[in-house]
């Protein structure tokens, strides 16, 4: 059997990802153009399809027949052939959504949530919302001030359903969270970045907070439910869920300079076939000098200058690994670029066997004091350390720990 998703801009989708785990059967992506929709819906072989962004309005009149989900909500997700001819049209990410809310719905019935944004996904979210007696209020893209949210500090709910966030964009956010007081979750519909600005300033105010990896994850099953016409493990879900996360996240390696970033990076690189990137080497190629060279001629506030806009552009992308630099730590805003899609891991080498040449810092200040100015750092921003004798060893050791 053949399925597949239709939509405009495919090239970063999980879905395959997802619906490789779920079934052996042949899922590929149609990107098309508005036009080439209703030709596509009308003369394509395939057995079923899925439908996302932004044609989940524009197939229903394609349809020969709707759920009645699909109908409250105005938005299919999911066509099956009907055995007479024509679509039956579904829509499984109200199942997705059911999913994320989780065992909070039960615990939020009859309290405020808020939701931002109005489109195909916000309907989807209201549907549930009302279904399961969660009182909300949607605020829209042009209503979307900070006077405007200010008038609901009551709010203990708070949902993205807009693309604010969402890569390329990332470290945009659609509400700052401290006006909310009362708020005890917050959910957003992006998964890309795993965490978007909004979920990281809910991760520093301490409100616990999901992305949208298992929504997606979950409609998808409940796709591959309906294409295959039988149920599926209920744990299916949790399990694709934590390996597309694996799948999807950068390695982030930070330690002191010299430690083996770089060569314990490669080393992962061979035994994962994941791409490798190093923020230095970016911002040798920026600059078209040596980083020595750099600090001597510019100083080391416009290193660091460099040294972020480098870090802000890979860490935006996924499944690689990153070699960054061993002042990363010192400027704040890299927590940040680094927590939005990371694990961040921690190489703890043996001060006498670091690498000094070519580095600034290390001959000037001196590896001791460079070291006890930033562990506190390089352990605070760090999700695992390993001590560093044998980087062979320790490359095998994190491949293994973090089941790459």
């Amino acid at each position: 059997m053949r399925f597949g998703l239709i939509g405009k801009t495919l090239v970063h989708s999980y879905s395959p990802a997802i619906h490789s785990r779920i079934g052996d059967y042949e899922y590929k992506l149609y990107p098309l153009e508005p036009d080439n929709v209703a030709d596509f819906v009308q003369t394509t072989d395939l057995a079923a399809f899925n439908v996302t962004i932004p044609y989940k309005k524009a197939v229903i009149p394609l349809c020969k027949e709707i759920s009645e989900r699909a109908k409250a909500i105005g938005s299919v997700n999911t066509m099956l052939r009907l055995r007479g001819g024509g679509w039956y049209g579904d829509n499984t990410d109200y199942d997705g959504f059911v999913y994320q809310l989780g065992k909070d719905a039960e615990i939020l019935k009859g309290k405020k949530a808020l939701v931002l944004g109005n489109g195909g996904s916000s309907q989807t979210v209201q549907k549930v919302l009302s279904d399961c007696e969660i009182p909300f209020t949607v605020i829209t893209h042009k209503e979307n001030t900070p006077e405007t949210l200010a008038r609901h500090p009551d709010a203990e709910l708070i949902v993205n359903t807009s693309p604010v966030g969402m890569y390329p964009n990332n470290g945009d956010s659609p509400a700052d969270l401290s006006l909310f007081e009362n708020c005890r979750l917050v959910l957003d519909l992006i998964y890309n970045p795993a965490k978007t600005a909004l979920l990281l300033q809910a991760e520093s105010l301490g409100i616990p907070a999901r992305n949208g990896l298992s929504m997606l994850v979950a409609q998808g099953v409940r796709a591959g439910e309906l294409f295959l016409a039988k149920s599926l493990p209920k744990t299916l879900v949790g399990t694709i869920t934590d390996e597309i996360r694996r799948q999807t996240l950068n390695i982030v390696l930070i330690g002191m300079p010299g430690c083996g970033k770089t060569t314990a990076a490669n080393l992962l690189s061979e035994l994962t076939g994941r791409r490798v990137a190093d923020t230095d080497d970016l911002i040798r190629e920026k600059a078209g000098m040596e980083i020595p060279e750099i600090f001597v001629k510019y100083g080391e506030p416009y290193f660091r200058k460099l040294e972020t806009e480098a870090l802000r552009e890979v860490s935006k992308e996924s499944g690689l690994i990153i070699a960054v630099g061993g002042g990363i730590v010192k400027t704040p805003e890299n927590f940040g670029l680094i927590r939005q899609n990371s694990v961040c891991v921690f190489l703890d080498t043996d001060l006498s066997k670091l690498d000094t040449a070519g580095r600034p810092l290390s001959l000037a200040t001196g590896v001791k004091q460079l070291y006890a100015e930033r562990l506190p750092l390089y352990q605070a921003w760090s999700d695992y350390t390993y001590k560093t004798a044998d980087l062979a060893q320790t490359a095998a050791q994190i491949k293994a720990d973090l089941s790459l």
